[in-house]
């Protein structure tokens, strides 16, 4: 069974830049079925219950290879840290017209 790392994006309410921990997430085996009596979705694939957070990439990279597990690697995208002024919204040479 293979296994995905990856350092998770930030949700939107989160606004800092501390750092995430990397997570391993087992791929799933089987596809989901939905049960027809409540229309619930199951699987009867238990390690996609299955969730490790670790420090760092080589930690986790270590675990799956002391263990035997297929892994894919994925690295996270790096945010661009823009400056903005609230002043910017009113500097006299703006190309459209500020409105509410």
């Amino acid at each position: 069974m293979a296994a995905r790392i990856y350092k998770p994006a930030r949700n939107a309410m989160q606004q800092g830049m501390a750092p995430r921990d990397w997570v391993l997430e087992y791929e799933p085996d089987q596809p989901r079925v939905i049960e027809p009596l409540m229309g619930w979705t199951s699987s009867a694939d238990t390690k996609s219950q299955v969730r490790l957070s670790f420090a760092t990439k080589e930690e986790a990279v270590a675990f799956a290879t002391r263990h035997g597990i297929a892994f894919r690697l994925e690295e996270p995208q790096e945010t661009v840290l823009r400056p903005k002024s609230y002043a910017e919204n009113f500097k006299f040479g703006r190309p459209e017209r500020w409105t509410h």
